[in-house]
């Protein structure tokens, strides 16, 4: 809606141009009329609609032609004064002044024209019989009205219509030739009733009338009054009511109704609340409202987004089978004026055997486009209505900015849900596969997809601890001499090599060193095919040493070239890494041959577990005839040492802080240690060597 109205009052003189505007102020008919009234401005308090008026006079005495094309041109609507007592100012209406304003202002956005018939307490009769043939044929005219300066007739309500006719005009809504409203405006109006339609049944029920009563005019509608509204349509169309509700066809057909009967600011309260301009277009502070993030801040939405953006899947998903068949895709983005949703998103994000985009799938999209782009994301939450369904002020209330990720480093914690990955390699290195394999897909499913619908990121949920997070991964062009600011920013870095190509690890090195040898950003190096012959790599280090080296962990093995669906291990850890970059990480070698490796053998070994399992049985059942308070207070302890036994196999990802507990001390007397029997006294023996082998194995882990 406009600021501001600028009023302009032309006609041919001695019509009474300037006596209108004096009544007006003073609201009585002035003695003494001047040539012509200075601009006068109207402030927003008084006006019906709130707005500021200015009210500019035109005097062919006292202004050129230059300065009347200049006042045309900054007019908002122009009145054209005649008087109807006097016929040559009614031709002139036709012959001169509309020539002349349509000659001054362009065809596609002309000024709308209010006829104002004065000295109406002249004459007996009406002009309107000479004026609507005008009316008719001139559709700039919005509207015509025979007043008094005299006797203050209409003087008021010219102003108003003049009001009226800027802040709410026919034009962009209505044709008055073909009766109808204009395309423009139908195409908004299906929008509104598609957002309003909740479920999605492609009619409006008394709840979602009332939502949308209340949404745009603060006030549900009686019941009564719903009926009635209904009855008007039903009287005048034969589906535009069903099952009691109000079809599209109804919806379009009231909003005709309150065109045609001069109530168009009704319709255009209902378009400016969804976020429409006077060109009928989504104006950009409703599309791009205020949002401001902090350098090393990311954007994700927060809780309220993913139930909006759930009802929205359920609305739209009809087979109920959680995944968005093309048809229902299409359907969910009728609200957009473009398919904002490329081939490329069914490589992004997880999707069914049908390749249709799953639940999981569509969130991770939103919340991939939320962490990239978040103008795009406010964007497409404002075609779907957000800030109108969820009652907000605006879209940015969907968001939240995270805290800067050096705050993140110090407090060794961070509350973010969205990690990224840039993955690294030299070409064919396997760096999509590695993306499309964090899909579920293997090598077999990998090869059906396009060339020209492949996607240089993928995004899926991983679990770190019990806590479900989103992990984007990235896949940067392998352009060693420029690697951007983007290509750089992230949480994780994965650097990919083929093990079946000489040359492949020599890449990964020489990024490395040039760009993360000296960050704080954490790395992985993948060894990707594996199930092929592992080549002797042509560069100074093996990879293995190249890690050793750079204390990094050593190559993680990893292939896509599965029968079922890709481990997701290595994902996992990923995300943990970048959750957790200032944590020191258990090593995660494989290589059979370092000292790691051969204590975790040993203590894997069926041997050993068989040993623990019968051990572990013998003490419990030689400890039931041992008296209650010995029971209790041994059984506990045993319980204890053992489970100390059990964490040393466990194979946990992050470093423990805590120390195992030592033997407990006990206050025993001597004569119920003599009544022990050998087995009690073998048992604390074992115990003993179990929590000395846990700590000589705690001590080779430090020294690594």
């Amino acid at each position: 809606m406009r600021k501001d109205v600028r009023i302009l009052l032309v006609g041919e003189p001695k019509v009474g141009k300037t006596s209108l505007i004096m009544s007006l102020v003073s609201e009585e008919f002035p003695d003494d009329v001047p040539l012509r009234a200075e601009e006068i401005t109207i402030p927003a308090d008084v006006t019906p609609e709130r707005v500021p008026t200015h009210i500019v006079d035109y005097s062919e005495a006292e202004q050129s032609d230059e300065q009347l094309y200049q006042e045309i041109s900054k007019a908002n609507v122009i009145c054209i004064v005649y008087s109807v007592n006097n016929k040559k100012s009614i031709e002139k209406v036709t012959s001169h002044w509309i020539p002349l304003i349509n000659d001054r202002t362009d065809k596609d956005s002309r000024v709308p024209l209010i006829l104002v018939g004065n000295k109406s307490d002249l004459v007996e009769h009406s002009s309107m019989e000479t004026i609507l043939p005008i009316m008719n044929q001139y559709s700039d005219i919005e509207t015509c009205v025979e007043c008094s300066a005299k006797n203050l007739k209409n003087i008021s309500e010219l102003f108003y219509y003049a009001q009226k006719a800027v802040l709410h005009p026919t034009g962009p809504l209505y044709c008055p030739e073909e009766k109808e409203m204009k395309p423009s405006c139908i195409k908004s109006l299906t929008r509104i009733f598609k957002v309003s339609d909740l479920d999605n049944d492609g009619i409006l029920n008394d709840k979602e009338l009332n939502f949308f009563q209340r949404t745009c005019f603060n006030m549900p509608l009686a019941p009564q009054a719903l009926e009635d509204v209904k009855n008007v349509v039903r009287k005048n169309m034969t589906d535009g009511v069903e099952d009691n509700g109000l079809t599209l066809k109804g919806f379009l057909f009231l909003h005709t109704l309150f065109i045609q009967r001069g109530r168009h600011e009704t319709t255009w309260t209902v378009l400016r609340r969804f976020g429409y301009d006077d060109d009928l277009e989504l104006h950009q502070e409703y599309l791009f409202p205020l949002l401001k993030i902090p350098a090393d801040c990311t954007t994700e939405l927060n809780h309220n987004a993913y139930l909006f953006l759930q009802s929205v899947f359920d609305k739209h998903d009809k087979d109920r089978d959680c995944a968005l068949s093309p048809e229902e895709v299409k359907d969910l983005f009728k609200v957009f004026p473009y398919m904002p949703w490329g081939p490329d998103v069914n490589n992004t994000v997880c999707t069914n055997d049908q390749g249709w985009i799953t639940y999981q799938g569509y969130l991770s999209q939103w919340t991939l486009t939320t962490y990239l782009d978040v103008q795009r994301c406010l964007e497409y939450l404002g075609y779907l209505g957000y800030s109108i369904i969820c009652e907000q002020e605006s879209q940015a209330a969907a968001i939240t900015v995270t805290r800067n990720k050096r705050i993140d480093l110090q407090k060794k914690q961070t509350q973010r849900s969205v990690f990224r990955c840039n993955i690294l390699g030299a070409r064919g290195s396997g760096k999509t596969s590695f993306l499309q394999a964090f899909l579920g897909r293997n090598l077999l499913k990998q090869r059906k997809i396009r060339e020209d619908h492949k996607s240089f990121y993928s995004i899926n949920t991983t679990y770190v601890y019990g806590q479900e997070k989103y992990l984007l991964l990235h896949e940067v062009m392998p352009d060693f001499d420029f690697l951007s600011e983007e290509d750089l920013a992230c949480d994780v870095v994965c650097l990919v090599y083929d093990v079946n190509n000489p040359r492949s690890f020599e890449y990964c090195a020489k990024v490395y060193k040039q760009y993360f040898m000296d960050s704080k950003t954490p790395c992985m190096m993948i060894a990707s095919k594996s199930d092929l012959h592992e080549a002797r790599q042509h560069y100074s280090l093996t990879p293995l040493d190249f890690c050793r080296k750079n204390k990094l962990h050593p190559p993680q093995p990893w292939t896509c070239n599965t029968v079922d669906a890709p481990n997701k291990d290595l994902y996992t850890k990923l995300t943990t890494m970048a959750m957790y970059p200032h944590a020191k990480l258990r090593c995660m070698c494989t290589c059979n041959r370092c000292t790691f490796c051969i204590c975790q053998n040993i203590l894997r070994s069926q041997l050993l577990t068989n040993i623990k399992a019968k051990f572990y049985s013998v003490v419990l059942n030689r400890l039931h005839d041992v008296g209650a308070y010995l029971l209790a207070d041994e059984e506990c302890s045993l319980i204890q040492q053992v489970h100390a036994i059990s964490n040393v196999e466990e194979s946990i990802y992050m470093e423990s802080s805590v120390q195992p507990n030592g033997p407990q001390a006990r206050h025993m007397a001597q004569a119920d240690l003599k009544s022990s029997t050998f087995w009690l006294r073998a048992s604390v023996g074992a115990t003993v060597f179990a929590v000395l082998g846990f700590a000589i194995y705690r001590a080779i882990l430090k020294q690594r």
